[in-house]
């Protein structure tokens, strides 16, 4: 196991209850290890052509690199957004030993 194997997953929600929803399936099947969820952001976007500004929930994903594909099929199949943010960021660094539950926990499914 090295840090490349595993990535951090950004993802927004409408809500804190479509987060909490989404980040405990997620974790319930094995997909990530864990989530953080920052409860408010403001996201400032284009959309449509259209200058929006939205309140949101940030989900923090930490997964193994090799589950990524799986991620995404799952965030497309239960998220409530008709294009949801899902963006893959590697790890260059960490704590082994953490490092190796992300990768342990969310590469055993």
């Amino acid at each position: 196991m090295t840090s490349q194997d595993c990535q951090l997953i950004l993802s927004t929600c409408p809500d804190l209850e479509a987060a909490e929803r989404l980040a405990s399936r997620l974790v319930e099947e094995g997909l990530v290890a864990c989530v953080n969820i920052v409860p408010q952001v403001r996201s400032i976007y284009s959309w449509r052509g259209r200058l929006e500004r939205t309140d949101e929930c940030l989900l923090i994903m930490k997964s193994a690199a090799v589950r990524f594909a799986a991620i995404e099929a799952r965030v497309r199949a239960l998220h409530t957004y008709e294009l949801p943010e899902l963006i893959a960021v590697p790890i260059s660094e960490g704590l082994p030993e953490y490092l190796q539950w992300v990768s342990d926990t969310a590469s055993a499914s």
